[in-house]
């Protein structure tokens, strides 16, 4: 990890799911000792290993906030030797992964206040463990749900052919999602990516009754939770797009968001899109617009929004 700043200690880890499966972590955390005042349990993208989101990670801890990064099972440091009929699904991503990342977080700095960032679809997993209530506010980054028609026009089809075709065909065939050779991000395990290839209508509480009690369940609590959230979205965003992200948000009726929509040209970049944000080139004009977001506490950052606002 030659690219994170030499102030952070990186320290490799492994720890219990909830149902006790053994999961693959980074910790990143500042060199100089001191008790740290938050920190943040990291979500990944659905298929997208842990090592992708190092050099925002870094950033944060650099910044005196230590981040738990993860990989989900059947994922990079998760995946198990054979991934072959290796049993997952999206309510594993959700109850016991996440919620096993949010335990040892809680454990490992008791007196601080715990945030929850997560990217893509990660942002619908986070609300789904069991013991998110435990942490104090959210920060979802390019947050949609997976369903193709939200997706910016010119990508519908093909990934409507992708997600409904190719893949449920190849993981049958396989015994699990080819995602590295396809240039998709990391393989996914056939129950994630036939869960995945079912998805074909709006409303995931519409699923009908494919749609497990333990889907449902994690849905309810995504309800449930009041936090105070950072919605950060991108205007060239093709996959997080204004409907994907509204419609991620219906599931979390109760939380008090803060939107943040940002044009590349905004941010002095050419382009941004689904995973521009953890590019090194966000470092000086995205980055810290988080960062101050995690350094106010709860709700200040609204209201400092709104002030600006009207000056």
């Amino acid at each position: 990890m030659n690219d994170v700043d030499d102030s952070v200690m990186v320290t490799q880890l492994r720890f219990p799911a909830l149902d006790g499966f053994d999961l693959g972590g980074v910790c990143y955390r500042p060199r100089v000792a001191a008790g740290a005042e938050r920190a943040v349990v990291f979500n990944c993208g659905g298929g997208i290993p842990a090592s992708h989101y190092r050099r925002f990670a870094s950033y944060l801890a650099k910044n005196g906030i230590p981040v738990l990064t993860y990989d989900y099972r059947g994922i990079g440091q998760s995946r198990p030797m054979h991934l072959r009929g290796f049993a997952a699904t999206a309510e594993d991503w959700a109850e016991y992964d996440c919620g096993g990342a949010i335990a040892w977080l809680s454990a490992r700095y008791p007196g601080a206040e715990l945030v929850g960032i997560a990217h893509s679809v990660g942002t619908l997993l986070l609300g789904g463990a069991p013991n998110a209530g435990a942490l104090s506010r959210l920060v979802l980054i390019c947050s949609h749900t997976g369903y193709f028609g939200d997706y910016h026009p010119r990508y519908r089809l093909p990934m409507a052919l992708l997600w409904h075709g190719v893949m449920p065909g190849l993981t049958r065939l396989l015994g699990y999602f080819p995602g590295r050779q396809l240039g998709l991000g990391e393989d996914l395990p056939s129950g994630i990516a036939l869960q995945w290839a079912r998805r074909r209508t709006p409303d995931l509480k519409l699923a009908g009754t494919r749609e497990s009690e333990r889907a449902r369940a994690g849905l309810a609590r995504c309800t449930t939770l009041r936090h105070p959230a950072l919605v950060v979205s991108f205007t060239d965003d093709a996959f997080a797009t204004e409907a994907g992200t509204r419609r991620l948000l219906s599931y979390y009726s109760q939380i008090r968001p803060v939107s943040m929509r940002i044009s590349p040209s905004d941010a002095g970049m050419e382009a941004i899109g689904h995973f521009g944000f953890f590019h090194s080139n966000a470092h000086a004009t995205l980055w810290p617009r988080v960062l101050a977001y995690l350094l106010h506490k709860n709700d200040e950052f609204g209201d400092s929004l709104e002030r600006n606002a009207v000056q």
